[in-house]
């Protein structure tokens, strides 16, 4: 599957980010945990090289924790500051604010030491859709201050929030590469959601991913559906047979099957699961 979606919007936020940067101290950009690398957009690192950079590596509830660890270490070589994340429960949301200080220490110090108190601390958040950026800044300024979805293309807008005294943020669309560097990157980020699904096959998607997660958890994925094996439709339409999803005429919907399968791994039924790893990459 050649995956390639960029709206309009996207090419918009990209020109207002570049406009938006001279105003903030700070760039976090939110990565999905289960396939960091694919979120990752290289545009956002040369458009930011010059300000201080936190990664929120966000839900790490539904990612494998070991794989997790390796991402986080990997990324704080490369000159990062972490922050783990499941913004959806709350949970390690706090480490944001304490990364943010981390990063502003030298400054407002320095500031402190020249008589200036009360100093304002401006971040800009960015990250591929659906990856819960609107979730980090609801738990963060403990209020509905953005809109939230389980799909991409909510947020259409950059809007300021102050999540504190001295801590504004600005919540930004999301934002895709123009163009994939290949096709397992467009697939995972499919899998996980960054992909509006109007714009894909969800049958051969749902394939794709069922291929991939035998490669990677299959003792898993055969007790979560009940089925033995075989190629990955043939296991579409044991699904079908066995969660009892039928039209009419008693044939197998098998575009239910697939629908069903995409929705609970994204919702973490399979558990905790990593698309990707550091050395696939990084070899």
């Amino acid at each position: 599957m050649d995956i390639q979606w960029h709206p309009g919007h996207m090419a918009k936020t990209k020109r207002v980010l570049r406009q938006k940067l001279s105003l903030v101290d700070i760039v976090i950009e939110a990565l999905d945990a289960r396939a960091p690398y694919s979120c990752k957009n290289r545009e956002i690192d040369e458009l930011a090289k010059n300000k201080k950079r936190v990664i929120a590596l966000n839900k790490t509830d539904l990612a494998d924790e070991d794989a997790t660890a390796e991402w986080s270490k990997r990324f704080a070589e490369n000159g990062f500051v972490i922050a783990l994340t499941d913004a959806a429960s709350g949970g390690g949301v706090s480490e944001i604010s304490r990364a943010v200080e981390t990063v502003m220490r030298d400054k407002t110090e320095r500031l402190k030491k020249k008589g200036v108190s009360g100093v304002t601390v401006r971040a800009m958040i960015v990250g591929a859709p659906n990856v819960g950026k609107s979730s980090i800044i609801n738990k963060l300024s403990k209020r509905a201050a953005t809109v939230t979805a389980d799909r991409p293309g909510v947020t259409r807008g950059e809007q300021w929030i102050t999540v504190r005294k001295g801590f504004e943020l600005l919540d930004t669309p999301g934002i895709l590469a123009p163009k994939f560097e290949s096709e397992r990157v467009g697939l995972n980020l499919a899998f996980i959601g960054a992909i509006k699904d109007s714009v894909l096959d969800v049958y051969s998607l749902s394939l794709k991913l069922i291929e991939r997660l035998l490669e990677i958890k299959p003792d898993r994925f055969f007790a979560r559906y009940g089925v033995s094996g075989g190629n990955p439709e043939e296991i579409l339409s044991q699904i079908a047979l066995t969660r009892g999803f039928k039209m009419k005429g008693g044939v197998l919907d098998i575009e239910r099957a697939a629908i069903t399968a995409l929705d609970e791994f994204r919702g973490g039924k399979l558990g905790r699961v990593t698309l990707e790893t550091w050395g696939e990459y990084n070899a």
